[in-house]
């Protein structure tokens, strides 16, 4: 791979991750928490009660919605970090000169 792509996708990657840290880390938590117990009510069919296996299954959902949005962050920070490494790669090489070109220059 080009260096430019890869270190595009690198510096990408780190500013997903600390766009996730930033703006990120308080929606996880909610949509991972708040997704669980909505999960849960549905397959229950009533109002939870607060025992330990539900409260359980809230820490694994916010954990779950932790790592997902912090994994959607990082790779399309990282895409987007590849994507301005291509645009410029593409626009400081100079363009190579075809044959038709040559000729109508001399």
């Amino acid at each position: 791979m080009r260096p430019a792509l890869t270190i595009g996708r690198n510096i990408g990657a780190a500013i997903g991750a600390i766009a996730f840290l930033v703006v990120g880390l308080v929606p996880a938590f909610y949509f991972g928490s708040y997704g669980t117990i909505v999960v849960m009510s549905h397959f229950l069919g009533e109002a939870l009660q607060g025992t330990v296996l539900v409260r359980a299954a809230v820490v694994v959902g916010t954990i779950m919605g932790i790592f997902c949005m912090a994994s959607v962050s990082i790779v399309v920070g990282a895409l987007f970090g590849t994507t301005v490494g291509w645009v410029t790669e593409m626009l400081s090489t100079p363009a190579k000169e075809t044959e038709a070109a040559k000729a109508a220059i001399d």
